[in-house]
């Protein structure tokens, strides 16, 4: 599931944990409702032309920033699939409501539209046997295909929920967009209306319950350049990159909790013989721990600073400065053991015959946890590869037990 850490935190049957016989009593009751049952194997009939509608909507660009003409498409398939109010937000997501019998609990339904490609990358979708291949196959067309497979089963079915639901297909999940579809639904769009949140994104059968937050900046030091021998001596910005990214590879982080940094990216200078006058760096920090993820973000801003004013003070001549600019936020949270979304999809999941498997990454379910809302992020069914690379490719074999897993936890989350 995505470019989180895929760190699996357990392979836990939650029945005897959180209390056997709610457990077992979710997944009995909707697997005894013959109606849910009805929706369950129209999704197994669907499966076909839902995996053609993954590789359909995989054909439309949609990088970060630029989701505009899938955003469209899927305003065009939730009308069509009888969503009420759908819409387009101000940020791009698209929206269509679900209603239940009542307008509570309030889920909110998601897939990501955006990818990490460029606009001009070559999104053709090929098949070969049991695979689909195609930039962004898994990740997340997979889950947008899900997201339309719920909603035709359950319309297919005529399954009233207890609550409502609104389908969401979001902007900005990827790289540097930094969940900006998914904070504008909870900070502006749905803000104080939402109950709780399930996330498909990618494939397989797992699911994530904790969020692992970051901190990612560029860095840039900047300073007066000049010729590489007429102006020696002179303060240079590489070098006070240089002494910073040393002094950031050289942090010792805890194991437990799991706490990471990387330089993603660096850049600057004109010429072989310039002394630059500009040179920059993308750095990433990461833990699930807000203590030890806040610790990391002091050391790495003190370095920044000190790598300034080291340069400077080794050849004072010339002022080195730095910028720090933040460029993406991603808040860690967790939803609970206890809670009944995590109680609930471990349920249905065992129900299916399938092995519960938790795990934490960074989702747009990172949002509504560290809210304090319900939520979780689901695969959804099949197999991904390669993902993030232009050789991304999906496995179908079986895919439809990732749509009719989601089409419980959806029923289940409702009530």
């Amino acid at each position: 599931m995505k470019t989180r850490a895929s760190l699996i935190l357990a392979l836990v049957l939650l029945a005897p944990a959180l209390g056997g016989a709610q457990t077992h009593d979710i997944g009995a009751t909707l697997m005894a409702d013959k109606t849910v049952m009805a929706a369950l194997e129209r999704a197994k009939i669907n499966e076909p032309e839902i995996l053609a509608e993954q590789a359909r909507v995989c054909e439309i660009p949609a990088p970060g920033f630029g989701e505009e003409k899938r955003g469209l498409e899927f305003k065009n398939i939730f009308t069509k699939l009888g969503l009420k109010n759908v819409r387009i937000d101000a940020v791009g997501n698209v929206l269509g409501e679900r209603p239940g019998k009542g307008p509570k609990p309030h889920l909110v339904f998601e897939a990501h539209l955006d990818t990490v490609f460029p606009i001009e990358t070559n999104v053709k979708v090929t098949k070969d046997g049991a695979w689909l291949k195609g930039p962004g196959i898994g990740d997340d067309c997979r889950g947008l295909a899900v997201v339309i497979g719920v909603v035709r089963a359950l319309n297919e079915a005529q399954v009233v929920t207890d609550g409502s639901i609104t389908f969401v297909a979001n902007v900005g999940e990827e790289g540097l967009s930094d969940l900006r579809g998914t904070k504008a639904l909870f900070n502006d769009t749905l803000k104080g209306t939402i109950d709780r949140f399930v996330s498909v994104d990618g494939g397989g059968l797992g699911m994530t319950n904790v969020g692992v937050g970051s901190f990612r900046y560029r860095l840039t030091y900047r300073g007066p350049g000049g010729h590489s021998y007429g102006a020696f001596g002179l303060v240079n910005p590489i070098h006070a990159l240089g002494r910073a990214i040393a002094a950031i590879a050289d942090f010792q982080v805890a194991k437990d909790p799991k706490t990471t940094f990387a330089v993603g990216r660096i850049g600057g200078g004109t010429s072989v013989n310039s002394i630059p006058f500009e040179a920059w760096a993308e750095v990433d920090m990461r833990s699930h721990d807000k203590a030890s993820l806040d610790a990391l973000h002091a050391r790495f801003l003190a370095a920044a600073d000190a790598a300034a004013a080291a340069e400077n003070k080794r050849w004072g001549n010339g002022t080195i400065t730095v910028e720090k600019k933040n460029v993406g936020i991603r808040p860690p949270g967790a939803t609970p053991a206890t809670d009944y979304a995590v109680i609930a999809a471990a349920a249905v999941t065992t129900a299916l015959g399938v092995p519960v498997e938790w795990s934490q990454g960074s989702t747009d379910s990172n949002v509504p946890m560290n809210l304090g809302i319900s939520a979780i992020t689901i695969g959804g069914g099949g197999e991904g590869k390669d993902g993030h690379a232009l050789t991304e490719a999906f496995d179908t074999t079986n895919s439809w037990k990732g749509t009719q897993r989601a089409i419980l936890i959806a029923i289940a989350l409702t009530r």
